[in-house]
């Protein structure tokens, strides 16, 4: 039941979620097709506005789970079959094809405000119930467990209370329980960003006449100071970059005193001139007017991660505990996986399949496993591009690779899969490695053509006798390491073990369950 009257809201429910996102949709999703009673409140009105528009391979799998798919595949959204990455302004791009072995595993581009609101709803068609316009002001705890919420009504001020059993943190950003509550949020140094963007019409695409056209394309900045983005999109294309925030106030500050335009359109149009070939494609098009003025958008990219996910009776996900870098395009991903960790270890503790502390430690390990991984490759990213004139010369040719490679493999498969932590200086040398190591620019066929002549590359990195095919070996092989290819269906996460307890993915039936 989807609704925005305060009336409706239920004194009681089993399980409370605050915020109706991608995450707390999903979570509602999988919990109320099991048959439990669900509550969420979110305090906007849906239809409303996001970034964050393009999608991992993932998301139609976790879709398919919820019965979800079809609808997304007969909205419109522009399909995505693929993405290109130009890291290096001094090497060719390298592209990410997910429908290479199958035609049907392509995702999407989407607007936020119409997917978003799709999830939403069909939350609400589950059996959840969905208010909306309602705010979550207090939470009400006895020692470490939450017990009530305190909701306020946005439009017309009326105030209630909903006790629960069960809560999921999914307040974005906000992240009342991390922030308010727990205190345990903590912003990364190295991501310190903002994001300026806004919407074009009338672009040019990526490889045009081939199956590949319109495909996203992310540039690193000639200049090393950053990224940019080029998403095509059903009602035009997203264009974006992102730069580091101390560098960006420094460049509009300089304009100014120059007498350039220091409007956030001169900024942003100036910080476009490092993308070159993103340029390009906008050359003869035209920013699409909001009320017959350019706007142009920006918001603060802080990285940061908490000290935990779950405690007694609560589970935390999405941007409430953790946000990242977008350059890998990983929000939604998480939001999801998230939400789908936090229901199914509920659901267990709820069924007395396992203990509590069982379940939070499940949930903790399984985000925190997750935020580790994409971390450690934002960091190599950008790494990788503020160093690209250190990179112009293969990697192939360092002859350090075996040993640094046999030494990593049981750092990231033992302690990143088992979500155990890694020293500072572990990941300060693994960063180092993958930056210079996983980035080598290639084409689906030559990989394909590699792995058909020399099987995996695990085994295989040194075998190769010219001297960039042995690069994308390597580079395939440190990317296998890191798992960096599962975000293009949903097996290894489900999969994986964590804490002894791997999800079990049957409707009717979800939970964790202990591995023997």
């Amino acid at each position: 039941m989807a609704s925005t009257h305060t009336s409706t809201i239920p004194a009681t429910a089993t399980v409370l979620i605050i915020g109706g996102g991608p995450g707390g949709s999903y979570a509602a999703a999988v919990l109320a097709r099991e048959g439990i009673n669900v509550l969420l409140l979110e305090a906007d009105k849906f239809p409303r506005y996001h970034v964050g528009e393009s999608q991992l391979a993932s998301l139609r799998h976790f879709l398919r789970f919820i019965d979800l798919e079809k609808e997304f595949e007969n909205h419109g959204f522009t399909q995505k079959h693929g993405a290109a990455f130009k890291l290096d302004k001094h090497k060719r791009e390298g592209y990410t094809d997910f429908v290479f072995d199958d035609p049907k595993n392509y995702s999407w581009n989407t607007v936020r405000s119409e997917s978003d609101e799709l999830m939403l709803r069909h939350a609400a068609r589950s059996g959840a119930t969905v208010i909306e316009e309602t705010r979550v002001m207090e939470i009400e705890w006895d020692d470490a467990r939450p017990m009530a919420a305190t909701w306020k009504n946005t439009q017309s001020g009326q105030m209630g209370q909903v006790k629960f059993d069960y809560l999921i943190d999914a307040s974005g950003r906000a992240g009342i329980c991390s922030v308010k509550y727990l205190k345990n949020r903590h912003y990364n140094p190295d991501f310190k960003n903002v994001a300026f963007w806004t919407y074009w019409s009338g672009c040019g695409e990526y490889k045009p006449g081939t199956s590949r056209a319109g495909s996203p394309y992310f540039e690193a900045l000639s200049d090393e100071s950053g990224w940019a983005w080029f998403i095509p999109l059903h009602i035009g294309t997203s264009v974006g970059v992102v730069v580091k925030q101390e560098l960006s106030d420094e460049k509009r500050a300089t304009a100014k005193t120059r007498g350039l335009d220091s409007s956030l359109y001169g900024h942003y149009m100036r910080l476009l001139d490092s993308a070159p070939n993103i340029k390009a494609m906008i050359a003869n098009a035209a920013i699409i007017k909001n009320n017959n003025e350019i706007v142009v958008r920006t918001a603060s990219d802080y990285s940061y991660h908490s000290d935990s996910y779950a405690g007694p009776h609560y589970r935390i996900i999405g941007d409430a505990g953790a946000f990242i870098d977008p350059y890998l395009s990983s929000g939604v991903h998480l939001a999801i996986s998230s939400g789908l960790s936090a229901a199914a270890s509920i659901c267990s503790s709820l069924k007395g399949e396992c203990s509590e502390d069982d379940a939070i430690r499940f949930h903790n390990a399984k985000i925190d496993a997750s935020y580790t991984r994409f971390v450690l490759i934002i960091k190599s990213v950008y790494e990788h591009i503020r160093s690209q004139k250190a990179t112009t010369l293969s990697s192939a040719t360092e002859d350090n690779f075996d040993d640094a490679f046999l030494m990593f493999r049981p750092v990231i498969q033992g302690r990143i899969d088992s979500s155990l932590s890694l020293s500072e200086e572990d990941k300060t040398r693994l960063v180092h490695f993958y930056s210079r190591h996983a980035f080598e620019p290639s084409m689906p066929e030559e990989r394909h053509n590699l792995l058909k002549e020399f099987g995996d590359p695990v085994k295989s990195f040194n075998n190769a006798d010219d001297i960039h095919s042995k690069a994308i070996l390597r580079s395939m092989a440190v990317r296998k390491l890191l798992s960096v290819d599962e975000t293009n269906h949903i097996d290894n996460y489900v999969a994986d073990v964590v804490e002894g307890f791997r999800l079990r993915l049957e409707r009717g039936n979800i939970g964790i369950e202990k591995c023997r």
